[in-house]
């Protein structure tokens, strides 16, 4: 007696391996995917670089102009440069490399202030510039000291 197979027989196209063209296009969409996760995973990178740089410019300004708030007026309004007005530091420095250098400048004005204590008051301008790569960045950091501010209570 013989066994047919009822499968073989009539559904033999189901048995069959993919075509080139079904391989091809399979292919070529786990590529496309795998391109897109490789350019999110380094985007991603990019942006974690760039916030931690912006980041740290952040706190060298902010340790800048906390420092100058702790000045007595003297020192702050003094002729002989008692306060520099430029300055480096650095992304790590606790690295040998110390990694990227942040150079910034510090500018002392007249508060824009239309009161009579205008005397009295400072205008702190702190400028930060880096470089990520090829691009230049810079930051900001506007402030008012004043004759009676935090420096009183220090000294």
């Amino acid at each position: 007696m013989k066994i047919k197979l009822p499968i073989l027989s009539r559904n033999r196209h189901l048995l069959a391996a993919f075509s080139l063209v079904e391989t091809t296009v399979g292919l070529g969409i786990i590529g496309t995917v795998a391109a897109a996760m490789m350019t999110g995973i380094s985007t991603g990178f990019f942006a974690m670089q760039m916030a931690r740089e912006n980041l740290r410019g952040t706190q060298i300004m902010l340790e800048k102009v906390e420092t100058i708030r702790l000045y007595t007026w003297d020192q702050i309004t003094s002729t002989n440069n008692f306060i520099p007005g430029a300055f480096t530091n650095y992304y790590d420095p606790n690295n040998t490399a110390r990694g990227i250098a942040y150079t910034g400048t510090l500018n002392f004005a007249t508060a824009p202030v239309a009161a009579s204590y205008s005397n009295n008051m400072k205008l702190v301008t702190v400028t930060i510039g880096w470089k990520t790569g090829r691009l230049n960045r810079t930051r900001t950091f506007t402030t008012l000291v004043s004759r009676d501010g935090m420096q009183n209570y220090i000294w």
